[in-house]
């Protein structure tokens, strides 16, 4: 196997990143950094007796819902589900708070799962670019959160994350965010700085470790109630960008099932490279299981990458790993040799059940 791009060869990395993810990548900052404008320009009505709150998206879409499930957890007093799907739950009523999140605004599951919202009588929030979804929202008088388009949906994470977390303090449900919030901007700059196309692989963890992933099958383990979400975030990524297989799990469900997966055949057990990321707040059981398993599987696989969370504030330590799985992703699509932004196969599927 041949690697196709010098990933020292900025100009090289852009020419083969021909609808700029890279750039899209270093705008993560200024995506977080924008929430507050952005949600100064929705109306939205006074909002009382919620008791569930639902994000209804797919894909990069409603990697953010997920996001906010996993970050508000600890502080939120209603709960928060992330639909994926045609259907709303059955409990989505009169006391539901919906996000329907739709980039593009034309995603047919999260389009019928707006009209069954609506329906229902639920309050509704709409997220997106443009599309059917801004036509439906307008015309049905609920408040719409429209983001700058002309993105990619899993490029545009800052855009679909940071104003439904802001819209939540902004109506009650949440404290005051902000100070963790300008944290990880700052920190998030730097990590662009520090992991960036112009930064040479010797001194680039990011591109050190598409090199390590480069011809192996990766496999994403994260924890519950910390890392989970960003473990999927990885996952996927890897999978769009750089059109790579890539699977992802979770400690402690893992030590229940996965890891027995890993005995045979030995020769593609081998070819797995396993990346653990792990955060300070992890449970204390779940980080000696963690050290346990690598123990026993570090010799069978092709290795084991740990990449620690950097931060004071939750948010800052989420995006400081989100940054470095959606750097490494695309320098994995370099070193394949294939340009991470199109996404050939979605694009047949979706025009083929139009037919």
């Amino acid at each position: 196997m041949t690697v196709s791009i010098d990933l020292n060869n900025v100009d090289e990395l852009r020419r083969f990143d021909t609808t700029g993810i890279l750039a899209a990548i270093d705008s993560l900052p200024s995506q977080c950094a924008a929430a507050g404008e952005l949600v100064a320009k929705v109306n939205l009505p006074e909002y009382t007796d919620i008791s569930n709150i639902v994000i209804t998206g797919l894909g990069g879409s409603a990697i953010g819902g997920d996001m906010l499930r996993a970050y508000t957890s600890g502080v939120i007093e209603v709960p928060i589900v992330v639909n994926r799907g045609y259907d709303m739950p059955n409990f989505v009523n009169s006391k539901s708070l919906v996000f329907a999140v739709s980039y593009s605004g034309n995603t047919e599951e999260t389009l019928s799962a707006y009209d069954q919202a609506h329906r229902r009588g639920a309050a509704v929030i709409g997220v997106t670019s443009g599309g059917r979804l801004k036509e439906l929202v307008l015309e049905d008088g609920y408040p719409l959160l429209e983001v700058p388009g002309g993105m990619f949906p899993r490029a545009a994470n800052g855009y679909l994350f940071m104003p439904c977390l802001t819209i939540l303090q902004k109506i009650g449900l949440l404290p005051d965010l902000s100070g963790e919030a300008a944290e990880m901007i700052y920190l998030l700059k730097d990590m662009c700085w520090k992991l960036g196309p112009e930064r040479a692989e010797a001194e680039n963890p990011a591109k050190q470790l598409a090199r390590k992933l480069y011809g192996k099958i990766p496999v994403i383990w994260g924890a519950t109630g910390t890392t989970e979400v960003v473990a999927q975030r990885w996952k996927a990524q890897i999978n769009e960008n750089a059109k790579s297989p890539c699977y992802w799990n979770v400690f402690p469900e893992l030590n229940h099932n996965e890891i027995v997966g890993l005995e045979v055949p030995a020769e593609f057990v081998k070819k797995i490279h396993i990346i653990v990321l792990q955060d300070g707040a992890d449970h204390a059981q779940v980080q000696k299981r963690m050290a346990i398993t690598k123990e026993v599987f570090q010799d069978k696989v092709d290795g084991f990458t740990e990449i620690k969370a950097h931060g004071n504030g939750l948010l800052a330590r989420i995006y400081n790993l989100i940054c470095t799985g959606d750097f490494t992703s695309a320098y994995l699509a370099a070193l394949y040799g294939v340009d991470p932004g199109p996404i050939k196969v979605i694009d047949y599927l979706k025009e083929a059940l139009q037919k």
